[in-house]
């Protein structure tokens, strides 16, 4: 990745940590009661403590290629990255994965407590749909009706939480590999696939070019997992902001620990092949994409 490529994706970053930033701010909005100042900070702590803003930021690229680098992307984004927040919170829980560290520091339940991280997560993701359905991400309500179902059939049963029940099944016992690839396309691959349909929609695709850009989505959506099991075996605590080794502590079954390291970075590279095959009808306006794929699949944190 060149250090203009760098440099722009640290912008949007910006960008969506500053709106986030305002969205969990202390002002009441229209509808709203009272603002605790508790959950608030709780809130906060677990948006605002740093990260890569992968998702809000795939988002905002696909829709830049359909024309769309206006604030209601980013409002879409930011959706989308509230509930991604929102699950790392409560998958932080003891009753889930038990972690005391995110992103080289303490978890909201550690910070503050478990039945406050139970509510800033419950919080998080109640916002994430006031959001999407604001009237600044499309002036078409059609539009912002279609975002907000995707964005709910992502994240629920049949997704991102769906995902995480399996996962959960999975500790200490055995897992085909047809089933580790079905639980972690829920678990971790359901957002960012929607991520990429989301910014198609929001630019009005086609419907072959929306087709090709769901099919990108989930080739990132599994070169992150993949990227995230490797890192989860080779990467220290220290660099990883959390802890690592995780995975086998809980007698969890990865691709990694089925097919090897090798493989996995073979399979990694012929990700990267075809996210390029699907991306190269839209020529240049794609190569932050194209290097974003590649910083996923390759990134060492």
């Amino acid at each position: 990745m060149t250090e203009e490529l760098m440099l722009h994706l640290g912008t949007q970053a910006t960008r969506v940590e500053r709106e986030l930033d305002t969205l969990l701010s202390s002002g009441v909005l229209e509808s709203e009661i009272a603002r605790p100042d508790r959950l608030l900070a709780a809130m906060r702590h677990g948006a605002l403590n740093g990260g890569k803003r992968i998702r809000p930021v795939l988002l905002m690229e696909v829709a830049h290629l359909f024309g769309r680098s206006d604030d209601g992307a980013l409002l879409a984004g930011c959706a989308l990255e509230l509930v991604h927040c929102y699950s790392l919170v409560h998958d932080d829980l003891p009753a889930m994965d038990d972690d005391d560290l995110r992103r080289g520091k303490p978890t909201v339940h550690i910070a503050f407590d478990e039945a406050t991280a139970i509510l800033a997560g419950d919080a998080l993701l109640t916002l994430a749909f006031d959001v999407i359905c604001d009237d600044h991400v499309h002036e078409d309500p059609a539009i912002r009706l279609r975002l907000t179902r995707e964005l709910a059939r992502a994240s629920g049963i049949g997704g991102m939480a769906g995902g995480q029940m399996l996962d959960l099944e999975s500790e200490h016992r055995d897992r085909n590999e047809q089933e580790i690839r079905k639980l972690q396309s829920m678990k971790t691959g359901a957002l960012l696939r929607f991520a990429c349909r989301a910014g198609a929609i929001l630019g009005r695709a086609s419907d072959e070019e929306l087709a090709r850009l769901t099919r990108f989505g989930e080739i990132i959506g599994l070169a992150f997992q993949l990227a995230d099991d490797l890192l989860d075996v080779e990467a220290s605590a220290e660099a990883m902001g959390k802890a690592t080794g995780k995975d086998a502590e809980a007698g969890k079954a990865t691709l990694v620990s089925l097919l090897g390291t090798s493989a996995t970075r073979t399979e990694l590279q012929a990700l990267l092949d075809e996210a390029q095959t699907l991306l190269a009808p839209f020529g240049s306006n794609a190569a932050t994409l194209v290097a974003l794929a590649e910083y996923i699949a390759k990134r060492d944190r």
